[in-house]
């Protein structure tokens, strides 16, 4: 038995992964570094194009209950995380470098997966396929699953945020805190007065953004939303959201700043930091002058700047089923952020149930069916929810879990759901595993 896997990043190497476990083949085709998307600089697997936080680390935040589900399933990409994160509070961060390479080292030792550098231009029929491409699915691969019936291509805008470089930054008019003094320091605090705030508002919705073809702001996905494109909706919007203050007193004065921009270590030597929140699609030299005008960064050197590209899905309730397999054709399966599913940790999830789910279907097993008790379940009914009529990119939330029953504060809810959940997933593992 043998599995094409197109695509090395999370999705697609989680599902290489997952089907080797279980002792089938995988051609693993990966067009880099043969050729490359803009987006992506390095040559390894499951590289980081983004931010290099995979959110929450708390079992009561849906974030943090996908994460705890798929290290109790056995996933490569949690293991990988868990290797080489970096202090980030109550997230987990990884050093985007070491995270890639650890994926890389065990993806190329293994025995069973093939790894075929190049381009795939059309979709095989040969093999059953899992299709991880991404959202940056080459031209003529997304020409091809265009093709097939049903898919409804459709398209967002994504950014990515400008990282720098830590000695640069000027800590005499910064501070390490976290919110609310949750979790642990980590966070480098930039504290803006009024004035500093309005004058870099006012400067950064003028500012000139680097052309990006078909680029409108109503295309935006709202939760990676340029920061210029955010500050347009009023001048106040940053100051109650991305450089909201509350809960990160300055220890210097004891009081909140009118507006704080954090920055998160980006690297485990703690070279490198980026700016949360700072996604943008200005021109490069637009982000130094205008970001410089941040008093800790004033004499910043940037390491790399803000990036904006075109994400791509498709319209999976009316094509997939709930293992991730195209209706008209099983032996077509397709995962990651092409689904539809938005995030680094729900791409994960959809590479590794696709690919327990096709192991089990090539080795004549009943299929698993998660259901929506378990936050990996939920995304896969999610996305293949006919019901769903204007389908967006969608993050594992509570709202697609199913609920406790239980009547109280909010919290105390999501801790029943997330007790509930991993108790499910214990009960079932060693199905999960087999």
């Amino acid at each position: 038995m043998k599995v094409r896997v197109i695509g090395g990043g999370l999705a697609g190497s989680e599902a290489a992964w997952q089907l080797a476990k279980r002792g089938i083949g995988v051609e693993l085709c990966e067009m880099k570094p043969v050729k490359r998307s803009p987006a992506h600089t390095g040559d390894g697997f499951g590289e980081l194009v983004c931010s290099n936080s995979l959110k929450s680390e708390l079992v009561a935040s849906a974030s943090g209950l996908l994460k705890e589900e798929l290290r109790r399933m056995g996933s490569l990409i949690i293991e990988a995380a868990d290797a080489t994160k970096v202090p980030a509070g109550g997230a987990l961060a990884v050093d985007r470098e070491r995270f890639s390479e650890y994926i890389t080292e065990k993806i190329k030792a293994c025995d069973l997966i093939e790894v075929v550098n190049g381009e795939v231009t059309e979709i095989p029929r040969d093999l059953p396929v899992i299709i991880a491409t991404g959202p940056l699915t080459s031209d003529a691969l997304a020409e091809s699953i265009s093709k097939l019936p049903g898919v409804g291509y459709l398209h967002f805008y994504d950014a990515a945020a400008p990282i720098v470089a830590a000695d640069s930054i000027d800590m005499e008019k910064a501070f390490f805190g976290a919110r609310y003094d949750k979790g642990t320091p980590d966070y480098i605090n930039c504290p803006m007065t009024e004035q500093e705030y309005y004058a870099f508002v006012d400067e950064l919705t003028t500012a000139e953004e680097a052309p990006v073809h078909g680029f409108e702001d109503s295309q935006v996905f709202e939760g990676c939303m340029p920061v210029e494109v955010m500050a347009r909706r009023g001048r106040d919007t940053l100051a109650f959201g991305p450089l909201k203050p509350i809960g990160l007193r300055d220890p210097r004065t004891g009081k909140n700043s009118f507006a704080v921009v954090q920055l998160r270590r980006d690297n485990d030597a703690g070279t490198l930091y980026n700016i949360v929140g700072f996604q943008t699609h200005l021109r490069f030299g637009e982000q130094k002058r205008v970001f410089s005008m941040i008093p800790a960064l004033k004499e910043a050197e940037f390491m790399r700047y803000g990036v904006m590209h075109r994400n791509t899905y498709i319209d999976s309730p009316r094509c997939l089923d709930r293992h991730y397999a195209f209706r008209a054709d099983p032996n077509i399966m397709f995962a990651g952020q092409l689904t539809g599913v938005e995030g680094y940790i729900e791409s994960t999830s959809s590479g590794f149930l696709a690919a327990v789910e096709l192991a089990r279907r090539l080795r004549g097993m009943s299929p698993l069916d998660l259901d929506d008790r378990t936050a990996v379940g939920a995304l896969s009914l999610y996305i293949s929810d006919e019901t769903v009529v204007r389908f967006d990119p969608m993050g594992i939330n509570f709202g697609i879990i199913r609920s406790s029953g239980l009547r109280a504060k909010k919290q105390i809810r999501y801790e029943a759901v997330a007790r509930r959940s991993l108790e499910y997933v214990d009960s079932r593992l060693t199905d999960i595993l087999a």
